[in-house]
């Protein structure tokens, strides 16, 4: 487990140049390996363009509470990168007019954004049909003043999305620090005492699993099944839906890959995987990613790569959905991930 985000560290892949540049060369750069746009050409999917704007996802922070050994986002305790009131009035202007029927809240732990409950409290005015907000569930047992999110949740009708790596503490705890899976498990117990998940209160309560080593998530049904019955089994816990969701190569899931000597066979891995199908509803289509200081990207990967949108509009204060809709997606080698075996999305596979 790291002890500190890359930035803290310094590390060189905190940088987003050096991590596409990483991407971009050795086994791709020789041909050893096709570049993504090469693959998606062969199918005359290139351009990759956005379809409907469906969902509008907004990073409130980097700031968490947890160091996975997987995140994307580079969070942790050490980041203080936070979403301000400013940027959050100009997301409510764009939320009250958008097309989008979808807000879906991330982060770091988006409710440690110290005007988290203001700014749900304003969005729910909005009329949103399923409003999301990611949580890592620990959050909730981690200071008094979280404890009464299940409470705030439910007043909110929020869907809440809560990641949990495995139904087993073990596998848990060694990809997201020692202690986090009973208390995931405590959140989880006191989301369903609330109403998550259970039969007429329309509130859901949906699991996240990302693989913990470098291999891609086995079928998602099946996986769904396991984890319901082992979670009632021996916890009594509910839940709707389990995603399964590929980990990309980027930030601290590609300083994993690079240190355990598992890069290529990984890439191999997801270009051996392909499948065109998966192009089709890949999130970037149907997505706009905001990040905490307002600028527009694709998805939240390209977010963390710092590829914005390839638009006259690449801020939320000058958002025009008309504009957004007409761009191109910007693609690298990381975008193998969403588009291997059944794929992958915020929403879990889409193949």
């Amino acid at each position: 487990m790291p002890l500190k985000s890359l930035k803290a560290r310094e590390d060189d892949l905190s940088s987003p140049t050096k991590q596409l540049e990483f991407l971009n060369n050795g086994i791709f750069k020789d041909g050893e390996l096709p570049r993504f746009k090469d693959k998606i050409a062969e199918t005359n999917q290139l351009p990759l363009k956005p379809k409907k704007l469906e969902i509008l996802q907004l990073n409130l922070g980097y700031m968490c509470n947890q160091i996975c050994s997987h995140c994307h986002v580079d969070a942790g305790p050490d980041r203080q990168e936070i979403m301000t009131v400013e940027t959050m009035h100009q997301c409510l202007e764009v939320i009250k007019n958008t097309g989008a029927h979808t807000l879906d809240l991330t982060g770091g732990a988006p409710e440690m954004n110290p005007n988290f409950r203001w700014f749900v409290e304003e969005a729910s005015k909005a009329g949103i049909k399923d409003f999301i907000v990611r949580s890592n569930l620990s959050i909730i047992l981690a200071n008094k003043k979280y404890h009464d999110l299940p409470e705030f949740f439910r007043k909110h009708n929020v869907h809440v999305i809560s990641s949990l790596p495995f139904y087993k503490k073990e596998k848990t705890d060694k990809q997201r620090g020692s202690g986090v899976f009973d208390k995931s498990i405590k959140a989880l117990q006191m989301l369903n005492q609330v109403g998550y998940a259970q039969q007429g209160t329309g509130l859901k309560l949906d699991l996240v699993y990302n693989p913990s080593g470098a291999f891609l998530p086995t079928n998602q049904e099946a996986m769904e099944r396991d984890f319901k019955t082992a979670l009632k089994k021996d916890f009594d816990i509910d839940f709707n839906s389990l995603f399964a969701i590929t980990n990309l190569p980027i930030s601290r899931f590609l300083e994993f890959l690079i240190a355990s000597e598992n890069y290529e066979d990984y890439m191999y891995a997801l270009v051996e995987a392909y499948n065109p199908a998966a192009v089709e509803n890949v999130m970037c289509t149907n997505t706009i990613s905001i990040s905490w200081d307002g600028w527009l990207y694709d998805c939240d990967f390209n977010q963390m790569l710092d590829l914005k949108v390839n638009s006259k509009v690449k801020h939320i204060s000058n958002y025009n959905e008309n504009l957004l809709n007409d761009r191109e997606i910007l693609i690298s080698q990381h975008c193998y991930g969403c588009t291997a075996g059944a794929g992958s999305s915020c929403q879990g596979t889409v193949a």
